[in-house]
């Protein structure tokens, strides 16, 4: 049974999404060992830097995420085609399902398996880059910040260029959503000056209110 809305596709889920976005890029960099969870631009680059200065032990480090980031959407892919005649559960509640359970996981994994720990983590980052990829129809990451501020800065120059007040408000959306990626960061790093590893078990509580936010809503999604 089709449905012409998709919770997926809210624009509160999508600020849910992108908090926990940036609450879990300022864990694994604060917390684990200065390793990005989700900006893998940024573990490649550090990876060609220290392969550069023949640091291997520090460029796995960085390479180990940038793969698992990598398994994370090939997975995601692979519950979507699984699950396509599931009626219980649409595929991206199972992903985000899985991602709060990975994060939990990870919150106990103590600080001398950070290389664990951090892969882990962009496991789960890269199943919620592939699992929820747009917002009102429109494509925004919650997971990292270029793609989305190069699309809002496109629709402001589009909106001085033609007046027309669409290309604002989807503009102010992908700005919102950046902003809410920040304010992820923010409570990720005071979550971790408090708790530490632990902290991650606030981005998987976060994770589990949009689990349950798909269900309360009452959007059975189309599989597409």
């Amino acid at each position: 049974m089709k449905f012409s809305k998709q919770m997926s596709e809210s624009i509160k889920l999508g600020v849910i999404l992108a908090i926990a976005g940036g609450f879990m890029d300022a864990y694994s960099y604060m917390c684990r060992g200065k390793v990005f969870a989700n900006a893998q631009t940024g573990n490649i680059l550090l990876l060609g830097i220290n392969i550069s200065e023949r640091n291997w032990h520090t460029a796995l480090h960085y390479l180990v995420p940038v793969l698992a980031f990598a398994i994370g959407i090939a997975l995601a892919d692979l519950v979507k085609i699984r699950t396509k005649n599931l009626t219980l559960l649409h595929w991206r509640q199972i992903s985000v399902f899985c991602e709060a359970v990975i994060l939990l996981s990870v919150s106990f994994i103590p600080q001398d398996f950070n290389l664990v720990a951090n892969a882990l983590t962009s496991l789960a980052c890269g199943i919620q880059v592939e699992s929820f990829r747009k917002i009102h129809g429109n494509g925004i990451a919650t997971t990292m910040c270029i793609g989305n501020l190069r699309s809002a800065t496109q629709h402001m120059c589009s909106y001085a260029n033609t007046k027309d007040k669409e290309y604002i408000k989807k503009g102010l959306l992908y700005y919102g959503i950046i902003f809410f990626f920040v304010i992820g960061a923010v409570i990720g790093n005071a979550c971790v000056e408090m708790f530490a590893e632990k902290a991650l078990l606030i981005a998987s509580a976060i994770l589990a209110v949009a689990f349950v936010m798909m269900f309360v809503d009452g959007e059975k999604e189309q599989c597409k």
